[in-house]
């Protein structure tokens, strides 16, 4: 060298390395080299500077050792030449390349532990991280070149072989149980169970013995998280799929989630095997000889649980989540399911999914014209009790059925079938009745200050998905009657159509039994307090008193001589007109033998009842009479007032025209005719040429009824004796339009809500305001336009020029 030093290396260095290098990359079995003569070359070689570089040179070996034969003889292995191979010889290769693996790379770990010993115990003053801290380096070498971009073989190979060892182990299980059972099953399929192949052929023994074996190099090897942890997991989600199709699809009435926890612990049983070596490191869990698990304390065992428990919840979720429509449905029946949903519903975070499908559900299946109001009440109590039962805060059942309530506020016959329902009149449907006779009412006159004496420190707030109201969840009613009153946001529309209803059946009943009424009326006075049923209690009174009043007349009539007597015998239903609903008005004369008998009763009734007297309604009512022909007589025959009226005049006459009948009853000829058709259909009156109308006396080939019948025209079928509430609604609105062109003739244009304030303020005591909303009103104005009696321009109303 040109500044003329040399370097000089100790003697004996060579050599020190070569016994370092060669105790560590040796085969299994260490070098007969003694323990001072390793110390003493670690000793000069750290004494050199070189100690250091003994870690970086072993790893830096294991690395390439493994980049450039080892790794590629392990794939080369899982290849199985043959396209076609058994499975079982599949499995045997499987295991075979991670037996190579394993014994290519064994050297090397059996030096590296030898290495992080000697770190461990300084000798020769080495330092290092020791034997933890070169296991962790090694093994993160071998996984970064093994596993970085592994071949899909290998995962295809590995997935096939669990796939098997799960169906073994398995049926082994239920061996036990089942011997007889499997072995009629195995000797009629031909085939084993277990490993899918001829009995004499069957390898399920040998699975298992490779399940271990591959349990343990995995282990060794660091590997068997990382290569076993995707196939199982795709095993199980398929299993579970599988098993929740074939057992809980369409299945309400039995609960699943038991059933899942024994099949859980059977599928511990087989992880136990498949992380064997893992659970036995953590020394918390042994696995038994015959392979049926304890209780898992294992940490890995218990991470497998926890992942498919929340699994099973989330498909089972889902899968309800799609039939939610057809459970409701089906409750109470479907109480299981329901049940079963909210225990797994509380562990996901799919409420919102939820909401979102029920909502969707109902709108197509159930909101539309094709369904009857009466099966979307059905539905909604169905749904108030199913709901309430999965969410006790009933925010699930506020948010989903909100599409519900608004459909049924569109529909013109809700309140009627509701009331319907209420008072069992309804068919099908006796939920409404029996709640409103359950023992514990909840009265909505105090429902909605329920919580001003609740505890502050009781408070709990709404769930984020509940609706933005006023009602908090204690306020938040789960009664079924209080839910469906609140649609319409008054029970006096409710109350309304009761005493329609009540009107209806009072007056056409005519037997005055009021028994069931008086049951209702007393259970509506549970709910709606006793002001307000107070008009339904005068109407049940006026039926009670008309039966006294037609006794004591009747009483009267028999005393009087027989040329005194009435012709017709009369009995009539005494309303107090104030209390009652308005009754449609029909305009009709009576046959004067008929007029007769009214006026004579009312005389009577006036002396009864002074300085009162009776406004006939002639249209309402029954006739009972006897029809006697030339060769039959019908006897009690029940018919409305215009019938008898009819027949009676051919009493008197035996050919009419329409022209004539239509005259002396005082209704159109149309009603007429349509009147007629009913004593046509009975064979007593025929229809001639020219329009002329008779009594058919002999109609021997005619039906002759051999008992009281009540006749009942196809017109009046189903008909009421009273104004509908659309029909009285509409008249209320129509005294708005005077007032309503008044304010437009003076302010030429006014908004939608400014007509609706000084409505309220002009006419603030008049029937019906305060029921009148902004939405009404819109409606009403709507229709003005429609019909143009006004125009509206960018939410302003104004009246035709020809108007103002």
């Amino acid at each position: 060298m040109k500044d003329g030093r040399s370097v000089s290396m100790p003697p004996g260095l060579p050599a020190a390395w070569a016994e370092v290098t060669a105790a560590l990359v040796s085969p299994v079995a260490p070098p007969a080299v003694p323990d001072e003569t390793i110390s003493d070359a670690l000793a000069l070689l750290c004494e050199q500077g070189l100690g250091q570089y003994v870690e970086g040179w072993l790893l830096e070996t294991l690395q390439v050792r493994l980049t450039t034969n080892v790794a590629p003889e392990f794939w080369a292995g899982l290849e199985h030449p043959d396209g076609d191979s058994q499975e079982r010889d599949r499995a045997r290769d499987l295991l075979e390349a991670f037996r190579t693996l394993f014994l290519r790379l064994e050297p090397f770990l059996g030096g590296l532990e030898r290495l992080g010993s000697w770190q461990d115990e300084g000798r020769g003053g080495l330092v290092g991280p020791g034997a933890h801290g070169l296991r962790e380096r090694a093994f993160s070498v071998i996984r970064a070149i093994l596993l970085f971009s592994p071949s899909p073989v290998l995962q295809q190979r590995v997935l096939e072989f669990y796939s098997r060892t799960f169906s073994v182990y398995m049926r082994q299980g239920r061996e036990g149980l089942e011997a007889e059972e499997g072995q009629e099953e195995a000797d009629g399929d031909c085939v084993c169970p277990g490993c899918a192949d001829l009995p004499q052929l069957c390898w399920c023994k040998e699975a298992l013995e490779q399940l271990q074996e591959l349990s343990h190099i995995l282990s060794r090897l660091q590997l068997l998280e990382r290569v076993s942890s995707e196939a199982v997991t795709s095993i199980l989600h398929r299993l579970i799929e599988q098993r929740m199709e074939q057992r809980c699809r369409g299945e309400y009435e039995s609960s699943f989630l038991a059933d899942f926890n024994d099949w859980l612990e059977q599928v511990l049983g087989w992880l136990s095997r498949v992380f064997a070596s893992e659970v036995g490191e953590t020394g918390t869990r042994s696995v038994p000889a015959d392979g049926k698990p304890d209780q898992p304390g294992g940490a890995i065992l218990q991470r497998w649980r926890c992942h498919m428990h929340q699994f099973f919840c989330r498909i089972y979720v889902n899968m309800r989540i799609e039939e939610l429509f057809s459970i409701i449905r089906d409750f109470p029946e479907s109480i299981p399911a329901i049940e079963d949903l909210k225990f797994c519903l509380e562990r996901t975070n799919q409420r919102q999914q939820l909401l979102t499908s029920l909502k969707s559900a109902f709108e197509t299946r159930l909101l539309h014209p094709g369904v009857h109001t009466s099966d979307i009440i059905t539905v909604y109590i169905s749904a108030i009790k199913a709901l309430r039962e999965l969410d006790p805060s009933m925010v699930i059942l506020q948010v989903a059925c909100q599409p519900i309530r608004k459909y049924l506020r569109t529909r013109e016959d809700t309140v009627r079938q509701i009331v319907g329902s209420l008072t069992g009149d309804a068919e099908g449907c006796s939920d409404l009745a029996n709640e409103l006779s359950r023992a514990d009412p909840v009265t909505l006159e105090t429902q909605d200050s329920e919580d001003e004496g609740s505890d502050p420190d009781e408070w709990t707030p709404d769930p984020t998905d509940a609706l933005t109201d006023k009602m908090g969840s204690k306020r938040r009613s789960s009664d079924i009657i209080s839910l469906l009153v609140s649609i319409y946001g008054s029970k006096e529309i409710f109350i309304d159509e009761y005493k329609t209803v009540l009107a209806d059946r009072l007056l056409h009943q005519l037997n005055y039994n009021t028994a069931r009424e008086i049951r209702n009326v007393e259970l509506l006075k549970l709910r709606f307090g006793e002001s307000h049923m107070h008009y339904c209690e005068v109407m049940l009174k006026d039926v009670a008193d008309s039966r006294r009043i037609n006794s004591n007349i009747r009483e009267e009539e028999a005393r009087l001589p027989a040329e005194e007597q009435p012709p017709i015998p009369l009995s009539a239903m005494i309303l107090s007109s104030e209390f009652w609903p308005q009754l449609k008005e029909e305009k009709m004369e009576l046959p004067a033998v008929v007029s007769k008998a009214m006026e004579a009763y009312t005389h009577r009734f006036e002396k009864l009842k002074a300085m009162r007297t009776l406004s006939w309604k002639p249209h309402l009512g029954s006739v009972t009479l006897d029809v006697e022909l030339e060769d039959r007589t019908l006897n009690n025959l029940s018919v409305s007032p215009i019938h008898a009226a009819i027949i009676l005049h051919f009493q008197d006459k035996s050919t009419w025209t329409l022209e004539e009948l239509s005259g002396v009853l005082g209704v159109s000829q149309e009603l007429v005719r349509r009147k007629l058709a009913l004593w046509q259909q009975h064979g007593v009156v025929q229809e001639e040429a020219g329009g002329r109308y008779s009594i058919l006396e002999t109609a021997s080939s005619r039906e002759r009824p051999e008992r009281a019948v009540m006749l009942i025209d196809s017109d009046e079928e189903g008909d009421s004796n009273t104004t509908t509430q659309s029909e009285q609604r509409e008249e209320k609105l129509q005294l708005f339009w005077a007032y309503i062109q008044a304010m437009l003739t003076n302010l030429e244009s006014m908004t939608l809500e400014r007509i609706h304030s000084m409505l309220r303020m002009f006419v603030a005591t008049g029937p019906g305001v305060t029921e009148m909303d902004v939405n009404e009103l819109q409606a009403f104005l709507q229709k003005k336009v429609r019909d143009h009696q006004l125009i509206v321009s960018a939410g302003v109303y104004r009246l035709p020029k020809s108007s103002q």
